[in-house]
């Protein structure tokens, strides 16, 4: 409301035990851990802070699809390789994805230093539904039980 002393934060924290995994609140959330921050009439897209802290370092990415194309939630975009995993990566959501950042396909390290900013996977079009930072905030709040169980798996 105008004149009220409340604003929003720059970012929310999400403690993952001892790390901090940021939520900037200048962008929004899909439930597979991408960020979305609004570019014009489309977005540019990466990881969040949480989905690095649990790939670890990432040192190989590659898009089984070319820019500008139509994509389905879910559908299979390309993958990436971690110290952890191979993963396969997913659409966020219904959508175009517009231009792949360049930088990354010949050293996708800036995913590990830089993942809110240089480090943005691609472009993307939609008119999905996406998470608020406290939407997402709480959903990785709702599911960290579980997440550390896998966690812990990984690691034994």
């Amino acid at each position: 409301p105008a004149g009220s002393s409340f604003s929003m934060p720059d970012e929310l924290i999400f403690m993952m035990g001892k790390y901090e995994a940021r939520i900037p609140a200048d962008r929004l959330y899909t439930t597979n851990h991408l960020w979305l921050k609004p570019d014009g009439s489309r977005y540019q897209v990466g990881f969040t802070a949480y989905s690095v802290r649990l790939l670890q370092d990432v040192f190989f990415l590659d898009w089984g699809i070319d820019p500008n194309t139509v994509v389905r939630e879910k559908q299979d975009i390309g993958e990436i390789e971690s110290s952890k995993a191979l993963s396969t990566l997913y659409a966020p959501c219904d959508g175009t994805v517009g231009e792949f950042n360049e930088l990354l396909l010949d050293d996708p390290s800036g995913i590990n230093t830089d993942g809110y900013g240089d480090g943005w996977l691609f472009t993307f079009e939609t008119d999905a539904t996406l998470l608020s930072p406290e939407d997402y905030r709480k959903l990785l709040e709702d599911s960290w039980e579980d997440t550390q169980r896998v966690i812990k798996g990984q690691i034994n």
